[in-house]
């Protein structure tokens, strides 16, 4: 499986999401790199990196959405929490002794590229008055 690149098709234009959701690109490579090198070890490490990361990313999303004053607030926290809930799934398997890095990994790539020009987009215009981004 190829590493996962940063596009311009990516970005959001507020540099700290935008450095968030480069971020979890990484996570995304380092665990197809591990996949590809077999270590489990590394693979657990990368899993746990990046549901950590990913609920920060979330919570500092939803406060950004909330400053603004976004109407869509309450939808894009119900698509966090989903993504939370299979997340917390995979967790489980994974501590059960389960190999849960592809799935995990195609989820990742899937979510993210489909959240970011999704979901993402519905809440810039909002986002960009409160944190000054033109």
């Amino acid at each position: 499986m190829a590493s996962m690149e940063w596009s311009a098709e990516l970005e959001t234009g507020i540099q700290a999401i935008d450095s968030q959701h480069r971020q979890i690109v990484n996570f995304i490579n380092e665990l197809d790199a591990a996949i590809q090198s077999g270590n489990t070890e590394a693979i657990k490490h990368v899993i746990e990196g990046v549901l950590n990361y990913t609920v920060t990313h979330f919570e500092f999303e939803e406060e950004l959405m909330q400053q603004a004053g976004f109407a869509g607030l309450k939808a894009h926290q119900q698509t966090h929490e989903f993504f939370m809930r299979k997340i917390a799934v995979l967790r489980g398997r994974s501590n059960a002794g389960e190999d849960v890095s592809q799935v995990l990994l195609s989820m990742l790539k899937g979510w993210l590229v489909s959240h970011i020009k999704g979901e993402d987009r519905d809440y810039i215009e909002s986002v960009r008055k409160v944190t000054g981004a033109t």
